[in-house]
This record gives structure tokens, sequence and C-alpha cells, in this order.
């Protein structure tokens, strides 16, 4: 707020003030006296916001996080579990206000000295953050030297401050630190006491537009509009559109935008949700060709006590709200000729944990599982001397509910969807079995479209199969062992679904709390203990052993299928892309032997692109020779490649060359590993 001596002497007046309005209100504000003296300390977080999917050098997400003591940050997990912070944003915003003579535009009157009170205020109050939200990855394309076109993707931090004030920042993806920040502007709200915010993105006729929704602790809530002029093909609102302008002091909690489709206008259109006390606020906006349409209503009868957390689900637009006394309340919008009603029923979690308060909620991504952060509730009458916070994982779909939604899915994505796989995984690994109507289902699916998505379904449930007929190891497969023998990387197809549950591993109790919980690192295998027949006969064993290499069988030829489909691409992709030089190294002549060597295989598409090539390469060979004897690599393995003086180098998943290089990236779910080591 200004230079360090002035402050310090600014403080050290304005608490020895004779003024007791002065004095007391400087005393008992924490942003003013972090440090507190005789207050406990300011330890732990206001608030925290996940970006979208791939913003950090790893493609994942960021995590912007606000402290107790009002300070705003961004961390990446660049290594595996270890949280780097990359940028202190109110450090930069604060040198910014000082290079302004903290004015926001030049326009701006001078305002007072620090030694002025209410000038000492301000400062405060115009860099001290309520909230911040990430907007949706905006993507612009840039022209290369080679006339190739690139995305280049950006992404917005929206951070709302207490005088109302919203600083919009925009990142360059990825995001590396500060280097990565192309632009901060200020956009002033008007509103008093703001209390949350959240980002308003529409699609209508391929125009995305975005703005702002904030509310305040008063109860209005409006949509600000955003300009963005360095992002094409985005459109923002012409004036801010006041949703609730009542004062009626019912504080605005928590906002979710949900994208709907509305079946009688045939037309896109915005959900917008609020808690506002114990009742739901919703505003349906739709633009038609008179403009942009509102309509607005309450939910009320919900919750006795305040609403404390509210979460939704975008994919069918469900919202589930809690209040403290461990009552959840699902709300289903269900569309009329003119606007809207909701549908809402109630989930009693005392009936599955006991009495608990509820402190907050959230919903997976796909909507298979509600997290409920839960405490002891109270017991004859008393409060708990201690207080124990647990995250509690409730399912909200049913086994068929889940296999449905992932054969019907648009995402064709299995790790975008991992919160469905994860309850078809457990089905599985419980029955030992896949049941039928899936099995027929996903056969008619490959039929009928052959997508590489089905494949990939197919060899999931394959891997979870093999994994739920195998005896439960004697000790834990994730803890390290000490052990310094050297082992060669098994080519076993069970290896790849046992990494897969050590990672993401479920564990399941069929109790009362028949409501699960996912973590990782758990070990999936507690489910597994009686998965096979403890009789010692021998005759009992081998019709095990049988399925299990029966299953084995399948799991190889769907590989060798989806092997066989990324061939063809990485083939294709080397016959138009020749000039690249990346793509000089890669053995398409071997590549193309693999493919027509199995006389069962028959892909006309592939023998003519095939014909293409070698036409192409004109009797070259290009061969891979081993860095260590100099002597020719052959292709006869997908896995990895064996030199004639035995030499042994694994091939890449993603373009089939050798890796003879130290240093490459290993896929923590399968035993398969890719030759560059950054990822793109």
């Amino acid at each position: 707020v200004g230079p360090k001596k002035e402050v310090a002497e600014c403080k050290e007046k304005f608490a020895s003030s004779v003024d007791p309005t002065v004095s007391q209100t400087f005393m008992l504000d924490r942003v003013f006296n972090p440090e507190g003296k005789s207050l406990p300390p300011m330890r732990g977080f206001k608030y925290s916001s996940w970006s979208p999917l791939g913003c950090d050098a790893n493609g994942r997400c960021l995590l912007a996080a606000l402290t107790m003591d009002n300070r705003l940050t961004i961390h990446a997990n660049l290594n595996r579990l270890q949280w780097v912070q990359l940028v202190d944003l109110t450090e930069i915003y604060g040198e910014r206000l000082y290079e302004a003579s903290y004015k926001l535009s030049k326009a701006d009157t001078p305002r007072g000295e620090l030694g002025d009170f209410s000038e000492f205020q301000r400062r405060h109050s115009m860099q001290t953050p309520v909230r911040m939200e990430w907007s949706g990855i905006c993507t612009t394309q840039q022209v290369k030297h080679n006339n190739e076109c690139r995305d280049v993707g950006s992404v917005l931090l929206a951070v709302l401050f207490e005088n109302g004030n919203i600083a919009v920042w925009q990142f360059q993806l990825p995001f590396l630190g500060k280097e990565s920040i192309t632009s901060c502007n200020t956009i002033e709200s008007g509103i008093n006491s703001p209390s949350v915010l959240s980002w308003w993105e529409y699609e209508h006729n391929n125009r995305k537009m975005s703005g702002l929704i904030v509310g305040s602790a008063f109860g209005p809530v409006k949509i600000l509009p955003v300009n963005l002029k360095a992002v094409k093909g985005y459109f923002t609102l012409r004036q801010p559109v006041v949703l609730w302008q009542e004062m009626d002091q019912l504080p605005v909690h928590s906002i979710k935008c949900i994208p709907l489709y509305h079946p009688y206008q045939k037309c896109s259109c915005s959900l917008v949700v609020a808690a506002r006390g114990a009742y739901v606020f919703w505003c349906l906006l739709l633009i038609s060709k008179a403009g942009l349409n509102v309509h607005n209503s309450h939910v009320t009868g919900l919750h006795s006590l305040p609403i404390v957390s509210m979460t939704a689900d975008k994919q069918n637009g469900t919202v589930y709200t809690c209040s403290s006394d461990g009552k959840v309340r699902q709300l289903i919008p269900i569309f009329t000729d003119v606007a809207l009603k909701f549908e809402h029923q109630l989930i009693k979690l005392s009936e599955v944990f006991g009495t608990v308060r509820t402190h907050g909620i959230a919903v997976s991504p796909c909507g298979a599982y509600l997290a409920v952060i839960t405490t002891e509730g109270m017991t004859n009458g008393l409060h708990p001397v201690n207080k124990n916070y647990q995250v509690q994982f409730v399912t909200l779909k049913t086994f068929e509910e889940a296999a449905a939604q992932l054969l019907e899915s648009s995402v064709q994505n299995l790790f975008r969807q991992v919160d469905l796989t994860d309850l078809v995984r457990w089905k599985i690994l419980k029955d030992k079995h896949v049941p039928q109507f899936l099995q027929e289902a996903l056969d008619k699916k490959i039929e009928s479209c052959g997508s590489t998505y089905f494949w990939r379904f197919k060899l999931f449930l394959l891997r979870i199969l093999y994994q739920s007929m195998q005896k439960a190891p004697s000790e834990v497969m994730w803890r390290p062992s000490h052990e310094d023998a050297k082992i060669l990387i098994s080519d076993s197809p069970g290896m790849g679904s046992t990494e897969d549950d050590q990672e993401e591993g479920t564990s399941k109790q069929a109790s009362k709390q028949s409501l699960c919980d996912t973590g990782k690192g758990m070990d999936i295998d507690d489910t597994a203990d009686d998965s096979l027949p403890q009789s010692s006969d021998i005759g009992g064993r081998e019709p095990m052993e049988e399925k299990l290499l029966e299953i084995q069988a399948q799991i190889e030829a769907v590989e060798m299928h989806l092997t066989r489909e990324h061939m063809k691409r990485v083939l294709g992709e080397v016959y138009l892309h020749t000039w690249i030089t990346e793509n000089t190294s890669i053995p398409t002549r071997g590549v193309c032997d693999f493919l027509m060597s199995d006389d069962g295989y028959d892909d006309r598409t592939a023998r003519v692109l095939i014909g293409h090539i070698l036409k192409k390469m004109n009797k070259q060979t290009f061969p891979e020779h081993c860095s260590l004897c100099k002597e020719i690599l052959p292709f006869t393995d997908r896995k990895q490649a064996v030199c004639s003086n035995g030499h042994i180098w694994l091939r890449c998943f993603l373009t089939y060359q050798s890796c003879q290089s130290l240093v490459y990236r290993r896929c923590l779910l399968h035993d398969s590993i890719a030759r560059h080591p950054t990822p793109e």
C-alpha cells in the first residue's frame, strides 16, 4: 500500500489514535493486522480454484489459492506429488497499483495521503481478494514459419476484490510463471460488499459469449461484460445485466452457471443458480431474435438452515445443495413452454453416515459421485468434544447407468470419464465377470462404427476382469521394495490393470455405507481377497488358469487391433509430412513390414497406404541401429527392439522408435513409454 517505512509509521499512528473509531477499527481488522499479536495466527486457506485441464506444462490443472492473510498465489504439480508456487499475483498487482499511484485510470482524481485512514482503508480494499475463478480455455490459431497452423491457448483468471473491482488476468498456455502473464485489466462492478464470483460462458450460433456474474452480501446479482479483444471469435454483452436487484439482505453464497439445450425453443440456453440464504435463486438466460430473455425466480422450502454449499452436474443440469444439518437436496430442472421448474428430492445422509454435520459438497465431472465433507453430529443433545473432518463419497449412479453413459458418450475419452469407469471397475472386481448386457452392447457398437474408443473400453473391461481373477498378492504392491535386484519389465497384459488400479484404486464397502471411498494410492486388492477359491486341489485351479489364459489371449488380440490402428495413423502422418525432421527417424519400413506380416490381417486401407509409402521410399530402408554395437535393430515386436548382440531397447508407444536415450516418459496406467520426456 506504500513504502515500508511510511506504512509502519501509519500503522503505529492508527493503533495509538485517541479516536476509538480509528484505533479499534484498525486493531480488529485482520487485513491490516495479519500478524494479530494476541489473536490466533492467520494460517490456512480462504478459497481455492482449479483451472481447466491442460493449463500447466504437463497438461494438468493449475491451482489458484487464497490464503487467510489475503495472498493470492498460483501453484502447479510439476513433479509427482510435489506442488510448486509459480507466481504471487498479490505482489504483482500491488506493484502495478504502486506504479499507477493507486489510480485505476489516468482520468481518476488523485486521492489523499496514506496517513489519512480512509485512504489507508481504500488502498487495502482495492487489493484484498474475496474470490477468484478461472474461465474456459480460449484457443486462437498462429501461423508458423512453415505455414502450419498452431493452436495457441490462453486462460483468464478473474479476481474479485473487497471494493467490488475485478482484475481479469490473461495467461498464455502452458503457464510457466511471471513470463506467461499476457495482460491484466481491472473492471469496476459497482457492487457493494461483493461475496461471490462466477464466469458466464454461453454459446449461440457458434459464437462464444462470456461475462462475469457477481453476487453481493446484500442480495443483488448481476452479469458484467468482459471485453476479450485479444481473443478472436469471442463476444460479450453490451452492458451489465441485472439478474436480481433487491437489497433483501440475503447474502449470495455461491453461483453456478450451467449450459443447457432448450427443447421447446430449440436453442442453447444458460441456467444461472445462486444460493441465497436457505433459498436457491435461478435465472434462465436465452438469446432470441428479440434479444436477451431473462426469466428468474426462487426455489423455497428446501432447507430449514442456510445453504452452506452448492454444486452442479453440468452434463444434465442437476443441482445439489446442502445445509449444515446433514441434509442434501437434489434439484432437477424441467423445461416448460415459458421457462422451467425444479423437481427436488431429499438425500438424508444420516441414513448412511449416522448424525453428521455437513460442511461442503462437490459432484464428480460425470455425476457418478457426490463428495461430502462431514464431522460428527450431536449425540444425546451434546456436541462432540473433538471434530474429525472426513470426505465421504456417495454414489449417485448405478452400474447400469454408468455403463450406458459410457457407451453413448459424446466425449469418446475414458480418461475424462474416470468417475464412470470407476463404478464399472468396482462392479467387475466385485462380481468377477463382465455382465452379458454390457458385452453384447459393446460388441454391437464395435461392429456398427468400429471407433477405437469402444476397443479401448473393451480392453479396459478385459484388464479389470483379468485382475479380478488373480490371487491377492501377499504384500502391498505400491510399497517400494529395497532389494537391489534387476528386473526385466514384464509384457504381461495384467501389468497394465494392476498399476492402473494402484494409481486410482477403489475401496468399496458393501455395508450400510454402500457409499464409497475412492482414493489415490489405495490397495485395490482389499476387495479381491477372496478372488480365487482357496481350495488346494489342482482340479479346481486348472479351470481358473484356463480362464486367465483365455482372457489374456483376448487382451492381446484387442491390444494388437489398437496397435495396428495406431500404426496406420503414424504411417499416414509420415506420408503426409515427410519434410518434418522427426518423421524421418520413425522406422517406417519396419512398421510397414510388421503390418503386412500377418496373413490373417487384410485391411485394404493399410495396403493402399503402405503401397504409396513404399513407392515414395523407392527401395530405401533407413534401418535403426543399436547405439552400443551399431548393429541393425529389426522391427519384430511392437514393445521392444533386440539387436543381434542381445541389447534390448524399449519402443516408444507413440512413434514405434526404439528409445536409446536415458530420459523418457512412462505411463503410470500401463507398461508403456514415450520417447519425448516432455508431454505435448
